[in-house]
């Protein structure tokens, strides 16, 4: 069986900028969901800063055993787009792409300085990001009756379950998408909480993601980087 673990992606695109003995550092996140997405989205920051002594990258994608790509474009060897790719991983993101652009301004930073700059401005521009927490999830569609219907909302709010649509025609149909694990004890409180009288279907698993104000967020993940 495929592992399916959680994990945290940006929810959208983050800058910062800082200045070390006048040169400037300018780091950007992207969210990326492929190789190519991360490699397009790379090449549209160079064309923007095509006048920049170097633009160094790092970024990871896919889960289990990511891709992940780095380069130092010109600084010496070892000391920016592996202190970017380190980043990344201590914080323990996915689908990320980090790039920090410098502009020299006429004093040489040497190894050391160079490292502390560019790990500090991948770490500003992930310090300034919105993530998204991704759990392998399911839809569970409920259909109730009418007088069973403000018992069973209540129920649900009580025990922590967001009800992400509601639609009311001839009986109520309540939308709640759940950690797969977790799939088979919603199926039962739910079940004991309406006499077995709820109609509940539960549709594919997929990833799906959470912002920081609770609202969900879909097409995290492309099928072939799973």
């Amino acid at each position: 069986m495929q592992e399916t673990p959680d994990f945290v992606t940006p929810a959208r695109a983050a800058e910062v900028e800082i200045v070390v003995k006048k040169s400037r550092f300018i780091g950007q996140l992207r969210p990326v969901n492929s190789v190519e997405q991360a490699e397009a989205d790379l090449d549209a920051i160079r064309a923007v800063h095509k006048t920049a002594t170097h633009n160094c990258y790092a970024y990871t994608v896919g889960l289990g055993v990511p891709v992940e790509r780095f380069s130092d474009d010109g600084e010496p060897s070892g000391t920016a787009g592996r202190p970017i790719l380190e980043v990344l991983r201590r914080r323990g993101v996915s689908n990320s792409l980090v790039v920090v652009t410098r502009y020299f301004g006429g004093t040489l930073l040497g190894a050391s300085g160079l490292v502390r700059a560019y790990t500090d401005t991948a770490a500003r521009v992930l310090d300034e990001a919105e993530w998204l927490t991704c759990r392998w999830m399911q839809p569970v569609s409920v259909a109730i009756d009418y007088g069973r219907f403000g018992k069973l909302e209540h129920e649900l709010a009580s025990a922590g379950w967001v009800v992400r649509d509601k639609q009311f025609s001839e009986d109520v149909r309540l939308l709640i998408w759940t950690p797969v694990g977790d799939t088979l004890k919603l199926k039962e409180q739910i079940a004991d909480w309406t006499d077995g009288q709820a109609r509940i279907e539960v549709g594919p698993a997929e990833y799906v993601g959470e912002d920081e104000q609770g609202e969900l967020v879909f097409g995290v993940v492309e099928s072939k980087n799973r």
